[in-house]
């Protein structure tokens, strides 16, 4: 009563010395608890804090393209193929072949640049089968791969061409292809479909007048839909600011056309023109027109659609000229770059353009690059230009471009479900 008297007045009692001690050690108990799960909070959001550091914040492209994967997401299956790489599809597509349905038709071959490997394109890979279930079956070539990129492109083309043969003759039941490439594998690609190309013709009868009708022929038996590159030099690195991390001066551009076989072997000496095979012309330039048992212009006309996708700025590998295949002056001018809500780092796209006539300026003096243009011209290519200017990632645009890793180069993202959304299935 009197300690209830005292609390009642505002003044506490004075507890007996035992009564105090089993006070407080609870509330220490308690405390201490409260400091431990504070410390373990503290640590997990520091370390949190530490890891973002090396993750991209979203933007709103890549927000987008998680959100749009993260409605159905059919579950993706992987299997090594036989004459290597590794095979992509869809587990709905295997229920629907145990159900008597047909397995995907459409094979999308997956090729790597200078010192890539099959991974370069996992995420590309999942997010076709994902949005394309039934009817793709994606191959990542993995016959060129790290130090095996040095061969040169002759090489590393006759590798993917054994390569695709051998998955076309696993998967029988495939009737289209398309090939989708980066940075070197463009022309490793562009080779390979030289060497696979099969022509075709047949008779038809127009206007009482028997005529021939070439078709278009048809790459490893197969009808050939998308060729498609991203960040690919078909032009070469020996042009000026080809290599943009050379800054455009002479005198480096000049060292590393004399000394790039000395770092990537055969390859380096393609890239700069200055191979000299047998006392034929450089590999490059033979490569825009049909060449011997290698057709490689009927080869890229045989397809339904050529596709370049080019960084216009911020690609230290890579200049924008070679990969759109364009001349200095055809190059859209900033003020005509645009941005899209549904994209936004597409900027500019071209529609197919055919150049028959050339350009005649400077007719008296030789240039290389002019003539690759003309022969790679003459059939049509949709050019589409990409700037991550306003992207934290742009330091390495020339990966970001193709999403090489998720965590990396997320805000390429947009670039992929571009070219899924006008791809030919």
């Amino acid at each position: 009563m009197i300690a209830a008297g005292a609390a009642s007045m505002g003044r506490a009692a004075t507890p007996s010395p035992g009564a105090q001690s089993s006070s407080r050690l609870p509330r220490a108990v308690s405390r201490l608890r409260l400091v431990l799960r504070s410390s373990e909070a503290a640590a997990r959001s520091g370390s949190e804090r530490w890891m973002g550091c090396f993750r991209p914040a979203p933007s709103l492209a890549t927000a987008a393209a998680v959100k749009e994967a993260k409605g159905k997401r059919p579950e993706v299956e992987v299997e090594p193929a036989r004459g290597g790489g590794e095979d992509v599809w869809s587990a709905d597509a295997d229920a629907e072949v145990a159900q008597g349905g047909a397995f995907p038709e459409h094979l999308v071959i997956m090729v790597n640049g200078l010192v890539g490997s099959a991974d370069d394109w996992k995420f590309a890979a999942e997010q076709f089968v994902r949005r394309m279930p039934d009817k793709v079956i994606v191959h990542r070539s993995k016959c060129n791969s790290a130090t095996q990129t040095f061969d040169g492109v002759d090489l590393m083309g006759e590798r993917l061409a054994n390569e695709v043969l051998s998955v076309v003759e696993q998967r029988r039941g495939v009737k289209k292809i398309s090939f989708v490439a980066h940075s070197l594998g463009g022309l490793v690609a562009r080779y390979a479909i030289g060497r696979l190309y099969e022509p075709n013709s047949r008779s038809k009868s127009s206007g009482g007048r028997d005529d021939v009708e070439h078709l278009e022929g048809h790459i490893a038996g197969l009808e050939p839909m998308n060729f498609i590159t991203f960040a690919s030099p078909h032009l070469g690195s020996s042009g000026n600011k080809q290599l943009p991390f050379l800054c455009g001066l002479p005198f480096l551009e000049r060292r590393a056309s004399e000394t790039a076989h000395l770092i990537v072997g055969r390859t380096g000496k393609h890239l700069f023109l200055t191979d000299n095979d047998d006392g034929r012309r450089p590999l490059l330039l033979r490569m825009v027109d049909d060449s011997g048992d290698l057709q490689f212009r009927s080869a890229l006309r045989s397809f339904k659609r050529r596709v370049a996708y080019a960084n216009a700025n911020f690609d230290h590998m890579v200049g924008w000229r070679t990969s759109s295949i364009r001349r200095q002056h055809e190059l859209p001018k900033h003020r005509l770059l645009v941005r899209d809500e549904k994209y936004p780092h597409i900027v500019y796209v071209e529609k197919e353009v055919t150049d028959n006539n050339g350009t005649e300026a400077h007719a008296d003096l030789y240039d290389p690059e002019e003539e690759m243009i003309r022969g790679l011209t003459q059939v049509p290519w949709e050019r589409v230009d990409v700037s991550f200017q306003k992207s934290s990632q742009r330091l390495v645009a020339h990966n970001t471009i193709q999403v090489k890793s998720y965590w990396l180069n997320s805000d390429g993202a947009d670039v992929i479900n571009h070219m899924m959304d006008n791809f030919i299935v």
